[in-house]
């Protein structure tokens, strides 16, 4: 008895520890940042140059900008996954590039050799600003701005939707909640009870008044497909749900494959 009550108390205090070490270094967990180096805009976009924006608590961010076509196309603001910087992304930008839209790419803070600490009010703040260059001065009209999100990306566009809806919003890979997620990957652990960052997707598309697509991988790994479904079936507007069969959370027929490109210039052209 003495034997299984010490293995017991061995197994609680592992468990305690393991759940602090959870508690304080979540956020690496969470954020997967690429520091760099990241390569000028023209190396990465034809036409694309840098740009640097500001946030409402004093950080400057890097970005790429590449202006649409003609004046009346729509430009598309890129809020990316919670991995590697805005270089990844460059084959989605040259591919909405050659369909005439706008791109905007940029790094949250502390991706891309930018300064801070992303948090979810810190990645707030980001997306904020790159909305706010673009409007200001990146010369995009409300009416002809679209929200693109990739994963994490999908929960920061989606709370900026609440805020300042957009012409359409592209949801890729977009999970309900973080800690649904979480509970995906670490099933032995009390995530909704750690996690500091909540992400509330699913609760909050019920109240964006734009049109939204959502794009998913059938063989996701990372974010259920299920969970896309679900936050496809709570959207007030749904426009489209395209699921590319077969495809993983990474893969590169997500990233620039040609069913997503034509799901987000089709809605830019709705």
């Amino acid at each position: 008895m003495q034997r299984v009550l010490r293995t017991a108390v061995v197994v609680v205090v592992l468990l305690a520890v393991l759940v602090g070490l959870l508690w304080a270094f979540q956020r690496r967990l969470v954020y997967l940042p690429g520091g760099g180096p990241v390569p000028a805009a023209a190396d990465g976009v034809p036409g694309a140059r840098d740009v640097r924006l500001t946030t409402s608590d004093g950080l400057t961010l890097g970005a790429w900008f590449v202006p649409a076509a003609t004046a009346g196309a729509s430009t598309v603001l890129v809020a990316a996954g919670n991995g590697g910087h805005r270089g990844v992304r460059a084959p989605l930008a040259r591919a909405l590039s050659a369909a005439g839209l706008g791109v905007l790419l940029f790094d949250y803070r502390g991706y891309g050799g930018n300064p801070g600490s992303p948090s979810e009010e810190g990645l707030a703040r980001d997306v904020r600003a790159a909305r706010s260059w673009l409007l200001e001065q990146g010369g995009v009209a409300e009416e002809r701005l679209l929200y693109y999100g990739e994963s994490l990306g999908s929960a920061v566009v989606t709370a900026l939707a609440v805020e300042h809806p957009p012409a359409g919003l592209v949801l890729r890979s977009p999970f309900t909640d973080l800690a649904a997620v979480g509970r995906e990957h670490y099933p032995f652990l009390p995530v909704r009870a750690l996690l500091r960052d909540r992400y509330p997707v699913v609760e909050l598309i019920g109240r964006v008044q734009a049109p939204t697509t959502v794009v998913l991988g059938s063989a996701d790994t990372i974010v259920p497909p299920a969970q896309s479904r679900q936050v496809a079936e709570a959207a007030a507007r749904l426009h489209r749900l395209v699921e590319v069969a077969g495809a993983g959370h990474n893969d590169a027929v997500l990233l620039d494959g040609p069913e997503l490109v034509a799901a987000v210039v089709e809605l830019a052209g709705g």
